[in-house]
């Protein structure tokens, strides 16, 4: 027997949005996070209803922290905010895309970007091979 999902908890979210939405059995999406400017991927969080509707009616990007059990602004703590300029959602309605100015690093590291480790790739160099059709 499967287990319930947890309810949602309330939100003043659009009805029409909350509905769309595929959300973990925690109730989050995660919203990956790009830069407006570069189009540079920042970082991934996390976002349940509350977290989208606070995003979505402020300008100001807020994530559900899984660690702290808390809403958090980004850049209320470390001056690095990010100001939103659009927030899409996947065709599965599974995943959100948020665009962001960012005012400093994006990163806690002090990167630009969380995805700054890169991990080698040993698969055939697929500049070499005509791109698929």
């Amino acid at each position: 027997m499967r287990s319930a999902v947890p309810p949602v908890p309330p939100s003043d979210l659009d009805p029409a949005i909350a509905a769309r939405l595929r959300r973990d059995p925690a109730g989050l999406l995660p919203a990956i996070v790009r830069e407006y400017a570069s189009g540079d991927v920042l970082m991934l969080a996390w976002m349940d209803d509350e977290a989208l509707h606070r995003t979505l009616s402020t300008g100001r990007a807020t994530y559900w922290s899984r660690s702290r059990q808390e809403y958090w602004v980004k850049g209320a703590t470390s001056g690095h905010h990010q100001y939103v300029r659009s927030v899409a959602l996947d065709c599965d309605g599974d995943a959100l895309l948020v665009t962001v100015v960012q005012i400093g690093p994006a990163c806690h590291t002090g990167t630009h970007s969380c995805f700054s480790d890169h991990l080698p790739v040993t698969g055939p160099d697929l500049a070499d091979e005509e791109s698929p059709r």
